[in-house]
């Protein structure tokens, strides 16, 4: 592998499991195939990681998913990756992640049910806590929803606006970062079918439309996304498993990420239990999700899929069999077609340099 047909990713995994922590990995555009390049366990549980900042983008952050509860920031212009500067507590129990908005490092605490705000300084590395926002509510889920558990925070595809989805309160906050000080602002918040769980959300390429994708219950909801007003808007509810899935105690299925295909034209879900990833297809405008198909996931327990750059490999991060598969995307009928695998140990994240 050289020249343009290598990429870079790196994966976060839970040290705690045996995780490697973050590892680097170069990428073959060509076939999709990972190959390690170096790995650094300096910060427990890094689960979730974003690329994107610092002196010419080569700065990596991660949550640090512990009840301490902190972000960090790698230097990853070498093949292993080396800790920036100190990591920051989020002041907050349990990060799951993070996203990069108005120049800073906000983190979704799921413990803690917050949001929190980092700067990020001229190196890229981490500064102190700016602002926490705080989520209050509870669901009808006395076992898992009997407070917040802000599970994800991103921006939307203008930049204006940030929106957190909240697993405890059945809701999706949408707020502001004040771009002088970093206070995060809350704007309005969207209620959702209760007891559904919401966990993570992805944005149709337009910018018109979100889907946000339920835990506790396996389904989509479609909502309208209006940037100028920083209103979103439920439409309709699809479900993400066939009817002949069985959804019981024993083999109860907990979806666990949405990917939008680069062209609007297809969606992707991860579904833990179910060992599978769902396909769905995307109307013309983006309004109208329909299930057509499960595949197997080629591993036990998928938390995390990523889009290549791309568009043509789907990566699927398998928790409890250890393994990270790619997926050929087939360009008509958004099929992923297993293409390889790499074992690696509770892998919990795929990002894209």
């Amino acid at each position: 592998m050289s020249g343009n047909s290598t990429g870079r990713a790196f994966i976060g995994s839970f040290t705690s499991a045996g995780g490697r922590g973050v590892t680097a990995v170069a990428v073959d555009r060509e076939t999709g195939a990972l190959t390690v390049l170096g790995s650094t366990d300096t910060v427990p549980d890094p689960s979730y990681l974003v690329s994107g900042l610092g002196p010419g983008g080569t700065v990596l952050y991660a949550v640090s998913e512990t009840s301490e509860g902190a972000a960090a920031a790698f230097d990853v212009s070498q093949d292993v990756p080396l800790l920036l500067g100190t990591p920051q507590s989020v002041r907050g129990d349990g990060p799951t992640h993070l996203t990069l908005a108005a120049g800073r490092v906000v983190t979704a605490n799921y413990g803690s049910g917050s949001v929190t705000v980092l700067p990020v300084r001229a190196d890229g590395s981490l500064g102190a806590a700016e602002s926490v926002l705080r989520h209050e509510g509870s669901g009808p889920d006395a076992s898992r929803q009997a407070a917040p558990h802000a599970h994800e925070v991103l921006a939307d595809p203008s930049g204006q606006w940030l929106l957190s989805v909240d697993l405890g309160t059945d809701s999706v906050r949408v707020c502001a970062v004040a771009p002088a000080t970093g206070e995060l602002r809350l704007h309005g918040e969207t209620k959702l079918s209760p007891g559904t769980g919401p966990r993570h959300m992805a944005f149709h390429p337009a910018g018109r439309f979100a889907y946000v994708l339920g835990e506790l219950e396996p389904t989509l909801t479609v909502c309208s996304w209006d940037a100028a007003t920083g209103v979103l808007e439920p439409v309709a509810v699809t479900s993400v498993l066939p009817d002949s899935a069985i959804v019981d105690d024993e083999v109860r299925t907990y979806p666990a990420e949405v990917v939008v295909s680069h062209d609007g034209r297809f969606l992707w879900v991860a579904n833990r239990g179910h060992d599978s990833i769902s396909v769905l297809t995307l109307d013309v405008t983006g309004e109208k999700a329909a299930l057509a198909a499960t595949v197997g996931c080629g591993g036990d327990w998928p938390r995390d899929l990523s889009l290549d750059p791309s568009g043509q490999w789907l990566y699927a991060a398998n928790e409890r069999s250890g393994n990270v598969v790619w997926f050929a995307v087939d360009a008509e009928t958004g099929m992923p077609r297993p293409a390889g695998s790499l074992d690696l140990p509770a892998p919990s994240c795929v990002a894209f340099a």
